[in-house]
Order: C-alpha cells, then sequence, then structure tokens
C-alpha cells in the first residue's frame, strides 16, 4: 500500500509556541492554570491535566483558586480579561499566537479609523470572540458561510474592513470576500489567515484528489482540522476524521492501494506517528 503523510501535519508555530510554554512553567512551585484549553486537543489537555496544570474558562473561576501564574491559550483572549486576572493577584503567561495578536491589533486600528469590522469565521470559536472584543466599531459582523454573506448589509458611507479567523478555509474567504465586493462597499481585505494554514490546506487537497482513502488526524474541538476534514472530504469521498489511533477503522481502507495521512496545527507528532505506523504495519 502506498502511504503518503502531509509534510505540514502537525504543530504549527503558534500551537508549538503555546504548548511548550507550558511544560516550560511546569514544576516552578507556583499553581498553573490555562486560560481555556491552551490549544483543541484533547490528548495534550489530559497531558497537562496529570502534571498538574487546572484549565479555566471564566475570570471568575479564579477568584476562589490559590493565586499563580494563568497562561493565556494560543487563541487569545477577550480584550480586558488579562487585567482582570491580573486584578485578583494572579502572575500572566501571554501564550495567545503573534498572529492572532495581528488581528486584534488590526481591528483596533480600523475600527478607531472608523471603519466597520466584517470577521470571517466561526462567531463561537475562542479565537474570533476575541478578535471581536477589540473592535470599537458599533456595526461588527461574524460571517461563516455565503448565506451570511449574501444578507450582510454595511452602513451607509463608511469603509468595510474585512479580516479572517486565521484557520479559516483560504477559499472559502476569497468566494465570501468576492461575495461583499459585488454589493459595491468600500472595502480594505486583510487577508489574516496563517501561511501555515494555507499550506496545510493545499497539500491536504492536493494529496487527497490522489489518493483512495483519506485520514485526518486532530482533536473534535479543532476548527482547523474540521476544515482540512472538509477540503479532503470534497476531493476523496473516503476520508476519516479520528483523533488518535484507537479511532481508525482499518477494514475501511483494507481495499484500497493509496492512502493519504494529514493533521490539523494542534496534533502532536507523536500521534501521527503513531496513526502512519499502525497503517503501513496493518496494512
Amino acid at each position: 500500500m502506498k502511504v503518503i503523510v502531509a509534510k505540514s501535519a502537525g504543530f504549527c508555530f503558534g500551537v508549538k509556541r503555546a504548548v511548550d510554554t507550558v511544560y516550560g512553567e511546569i514544576g516552578k512551585g507556583k499553581p498553573l492554570y490555562t486560560f481555556g484549553p491552551i490549544i483543541h486537543n484533547e490528548e495534550v489537555v489530559s497531558d497537562l491535566e496529570k502534571k498538574g496544570v487546572t484549565v479555566v474558562n471564566q475570570v471568575e473561576e479564579l477568584e476562589h483558586l490559590p493565586k499563580g501564574t494563568v497562561i493565556i491559550r494560543a487563541h487569545g483572549v477577550e480584550k480586558g480579561v488579562c487585567e482582570a486576572i491580573e486584578a485578583l493577584g494572579f502572575s500572566i503567561v501571554d501564550a495567545t499566537c503573534p498572529f492572532v495578536l495581528k488581528i486584534h491589533r488590526l481591528v483596533e486600528r480600523y475600527s478607531g479609523e472608523g471603519c466597520q469590522i466584517v470577521i470571517i469565521g466561526n462567531e463561537d470559536h475562542p479565537e474570533v470572540r476575541g478578535i471581536k472584543s477589540w473592535s470599537s466599531a458599533g456595526h461588527t459582523t461574524v460571517l461563516a458561510n455565503r448565506e451570511d454573506a449574501c444578507s450582510y448589509t454595511a452602513e451607509k458611507e463608511k469603509k468595510v474592513c474585512i479580516v479572517s479567523q486565521t484557520t479559516f478555509n483560504y477559499n472559502k474567504f476569497k468566494e465570501l470576500v468576492e461575495i461583499i465586493s459585488e454589493k459595491g462597499y468600500d472595502i480594505i481585505v486583510l487577508n489574516t489567515i496563517c501561511n501555515a494554514t494555507e499550506e496545510r490546506q493545499t497539500e491536504a487537497a492536493e494529496i487527497a484528489a490522489q489518493v483512495e482513502a483519506m485520514i485526518v488526524v486532530g482533536g473534535r474541538n479543532s476548527s482547523n482540522t474540521q476544515k482540512l476534514f472538509e477540503i479532503c472530504k470534497k476531493e476523496c469521498k473516503n476520508t476519516y476524521y479520528i483523533q488518535t489511533v484507537t479511532d481508525l477503522e482499518l477494514e475501511n481502507i483494507r481495499s484500497v492501494d493509496s492512502v493519504g495521512i494529514t493533521a490539523g496545527a494542534s496534533t502532536p507528532n507523536k500521534i501521527i506517528e503513531e496513526v502512519q505506523k499502525n497503517v503501513r504495519n496493518e496494512l
């Protein structure tokens, strides 16, 4: 059997930086917390919990916990959260992805200049909630799909500044931007999709188009992994989304001659290697 593993699979720069930051703080003698899961991968979060790292999801949770260090997750947090944490007497280590921080600054700048802000992404994702909070514009909108873009209406005589969630599907981003452009608004388009995301999605599509079965590895709550799955499924109908090697049902791919493997930005190399080894050894 031919097995093709995506070169871009696994931790991206921002995720690796965040995970390394947490492991680097373990053992320093202070209670250690992450504000939200440090990344969207259950295996990593579980391992950190075993090492004494506690996940908190609201500032209020810290009010009754021992003072220590709070690490801000890779996705970033909403405006004012860091100040509220520090006011409670906790130290902060900010592991927000630099590419996400860049979007915060852009949204703050352009909304301050009077632009209305459009964020292309998933409104419920923590990264998008954080980005939205940095907009001072009264008219700030999140668009997730074609229907949202078609129904979008901007305020008259105001520029529209468009940004994107870092892990959004690049082709969908272009499609939604085109729909808004056709409405005749004065727009500023800032493609804030991470380069690593674009490369990962492009490579995944290329591999999926040349294999009989495709395996996408990543956490069930990982937005970028879900988008990889959608992209691969479009190119290869036999595409399977798994979290770890234990989720792999080999019967689904025993009759094929070629398999592709890719993984989301928050998937550890260890898990990818286990999946690759299992496919090669068993088939």
